[in-house]
């Protein structure tokens, strides 16, 4: 089992969001999970950001089952979104779901990024994961 500390130090001040500074990592196995986006498996496409949002996380969460590992294994993620106006829905879900997610308090950190746009047009979010297990 992977040992895992996910921490803030002082010297880097308070995050900005739901996510922390460091991960901290001794593992035996690391899983790089791709870009995950709010398209179910039939290929569907959800409506609306913050439905593209839930299936993105949803899709990790089957990535990492299938793996034999859960939210409790991710060291960092990657985040992508296409409109900048989006990032207070973003950082909304992520107040409301991460304390479900990781109810430890221990947020993986995160680097939010804006692109152009993703592989379909439609797409408004993608998130990549790091896990360890």
């Amino acid at each position: 089992m992977a040992e895992i500390r996910i921490f803030n130090p002082p010297t880097l001040g308070t995050p900005l969001g739901p996510y922390s500074q460091i991960t901290r990592v001794k593992a035996s196995e690391y899983l790089f999970i791709a870009g995950q986006v709010g398209a179910r498996a039939d290929g569907v496409i959800a409506d609306g950001f913050e439905a593209q949002v839930g299936q993105a996380f949803a899709n990790t969460l089957a990535a990492l089952e299938a793996c034999g590992a859960g939210w409790g294994n991710v060291v960092q993620f990657t985040s992508y979104l296409v409109h900048s106006q989006d990032i207070p829905l973003f950082m909304d879900y992520r107040l409301r779901e991460f304390p479900k997610m990781f109810a430890n308090g221990a947020y993986p950190p995160n680097t939010l990024l804006m692109v152009d746009r993703l592989v379909k047009e439609s797409l408004l979010f993608e998130v990549q994961t790091v896990a360890a297990i």
